[in-house]
């Protein structure tokens, strides 16, 4: 339902956009395109895709029609290709923009005129492979493209607390505490992370937690510590804490 509240979080995100004013582009990890392969988005017009169930018909309503860039997408595919192996990136035309990208950047970017992609999750890569491929992707942040990963910190719906909206259950802030603790020494050590006495309970499935081992990536390959940029759970299980890297200095 942030996609179309205002509150602290969408506000977070809001000022980050602001912050790095109008990008060449935006490259997003998201959890939910969750497959078998590295695949980047690279049509022209990506579509919207609700990728949900059982919410307002506001939701189902909305769209972000931002361009893709394909040349681009030949560009990070590049980047991956030499990480991973030759021609292993493949180059999607069919997924487009799901939730997990769009319901952050109708705040980040309301007028959807910054072109965006989507990287998908290779289920079948380690955390540590995750982290390697974050930071083959260090450098696009000098050619002018934010990258951002879209999971959540802790992620158990099974475990969520409907009628408690402001609930944080210990398990929950001991786990996001530990990841802010990472994320600002040693964002290159988060794989570790799955080894942590709580990490089953805040990620029965992996897939919300991948997209931050990106971040972490990145802010390893640039040898920086990243800051928080909204911290917060809800529900008991539902982990919205943000992280992000300073900007990068325009040349002059």
């Amino acid at each position: 339902m942030n996609a179309v509240e205002k509150n602290r979080y969408t506000e977070a995100w809001q000022a980050f956009g602001l912050a790095h004013h109008r990008p060449r582009a935006v490259l997003c990890v998201s959890a939910h395109w969750y497959t078998g392969e590295t695949a980047v988005t690279a049509m022209e017009r990506p579509r919207t895709i609700h990728d949900f169930g059982g919410f307002p018909d506001e939701l189902y309503q909305m769209s972000y029609p931002a361009p893709g860039d394909p040349d681009l997408a030949t560009e990070v595919a590049d980047l991956l290709g030499a990480s991973v192996s030759p021609d292993a990136v493949a180059l999607d035309r069919s997924w487009g923009l799901d939730h997990g990208a769009w319901s952050v950047l109708v705040h980040s970017w309301p007028e959807a005129d910054v072109p965006v992609l989507q990287l998908s999750i290779d289920a079948r890569q380690s955390f540590d492979r995750h982290l390697a491929l974050g930071a083959a992707l260090a450098p696009l942040r000098q050619r002018g493209v934010i990258v951002i990963g879209s999971g959540n910190v802790v992620h158990n719906l099974r475990a969520l607390a409907w009628g408690q909206p402001d609930a944080a259950f210990d398990w929950a802030v001991r786990f996001d505490r530990a990841v802010t603790e990472v994320m600002r020494e040693d964002p290159a050590s988060l794989p570790r992370l799955a080894g942590h006495p709580d990490f089953a309970a805040a990620h029965p499935t992996p897939d919300h937690f991948i997209p931050l081992l990106y971040v972490a990536g990145l802010a390893a390959a640039a040898g920086q510590r990243s800051h928080v940029l909204v911290d917060g759970i809800e529900m008991g299980s539902a982990g919205m804490t943000s992280y992000a890297l300073d900007p990068v200095a325009s040349a002059t």
